[in-house]
């Protein structure tokens, strides 16, 4: 009955909000858009053999999504088909290789939903789409940095459901969903969970609930500042609980740009995890990176250390060491 209250209401809201709708001229588009990546990655404090045996084919990495092999790696192609209709349209963000198998399952299907523009003030979505928690995306088009964050890894990369986006002014907008526990696509279990985000003048209050079945809940600030032309420093900060146990954590973005072509960045993370026994293993984070375009290309180099409360790693003698450090190269090409 709660489940059907809810989805009730979303829609009642939908409905009172496209009383609005004007009329217009219909407009087809149709476009074709996407990105390729691939990196190089080196670890500066232990082997890039895998230590564990000779059955691995992966060495020592920081655990984080997506950018964990060492020397000459794939990351993804990525093809986006988009096509609108007067006030519907169509998404089809297809992604493969090793990246586009860890982020959507083996689906090979990053995104693929509907949508209706109700009203000049209303989107109406259905399908999967990429989650609105974090600073970070699954694209690395949209990352300053190549290795993504703990805070990215640990929360959720899509939800599969309805969700409606209303820009409530020219500041403020609202997003509310229903959807099945995040990056489910089948519903097995006959959860849902429930989202929603505030947002006010490209700052975000991201809020994310299931039973436990998956996260749990989940609150989430995502925004930024210009503090100046060439200056811009985004923030990113998350609490999760799932019965007593889950993560938290709070990461910097100061990004700098020194010409066109050039900029530099640091992501700077504190990251944890809770459990019911009251005890935390903590994680701090330091990623230099640059981005140096070329045309459709962006170069990005990066070195990256994290060191943990706890003995994680191996060093280069094999001993255990609380730090692991490494240097990556990738290229991104754009389309």
């Amino acid at each position: 009955m709660k489940k059907l209250l809810s989805l009730t209401l979303l829609l009642s809201t939908i409905a009172l909000s496209a009383q609005d709708t004007e009329e217009t001229t219909t407009e087809k588009s149709f476009t074709v858009s996407g990105s390729v990546d691939a990196y190089y990655q080196t670890n500066l404090t232990s082997t890039d053999k895998a230590i564990f045996g000779d059955d691995l084919d992966e060495a020592q990495s920081f655990g984080t999504s997506f950018a964990n092999q060492t020397g000459f790696a794939l990351g993804m192609a990525n093809v986006i088909l988009a096509y609108e209709s007067g006030k519907v349209g169509a998404v089809a963000d297809l992604a493969f290789g090793p990246k586009g198998d860890d982020a959507t399952g083996g689906y090979n299907i990053n995104q693929l939903y509907a949508y209706w523009n109700v009203s000049e003030n209303t989107t109406l979505t259905m399908g999967r789409f990429n989650t609105y928690l974090g600073y970070e995306v699954i694209s690395p088009t949209g990352n300053f940095n190549y290795s993504t964050s703990y805070l990215f890894s640990s929360g959720p990369f899509s939800h599969v459901g309805l969700k409606a986006d209303f820009a409530l002014s020219d500041d403020f907008s609202l997003m509310l969903a229903v959807m099945n526990p995040t990056d489910v696509n089948n519903n097995t279990t006959g959860d849902y969970s429930f989202g929603a985000q505030l947002g006010y003048s490209g700052q975000y209050l991201n809020f994310y609930y299931d039973s436990g079945v998956v996260l749990g809940f989940e609150v989430d600030y995502t925004g930024g500042f210009d503090v100046s032309d060439d200056f811009f420093l985004g923030i990113n900060a998350a609490y999760n609980d799932n019965d007593g146990s889950g993560f938290y954590g709070a990461a910097l973005y100061p990004q700098y740009g020194i010409n066109e072509a050039l900029s530099l960045g640091v992501r700077g993370e504190y990251y944890g995890l809770h459990y019911e026994t009251g005890d935390d293993d903590t994680v701090l984070g330091a990623t230099l990176s640059a981005n140096y375009k070329v045309d459709n290309l962006t170069i990005i180099p990066e070195i990256r250390l994290d060191s943990w409360n706890e003995d994680t790693y191996f060093d280069n003698d094999l001993e255990p060491t609380k730090s692991l450090a490494a240097f990556t190269l990738a290229a991104i090409y754009t389309f």
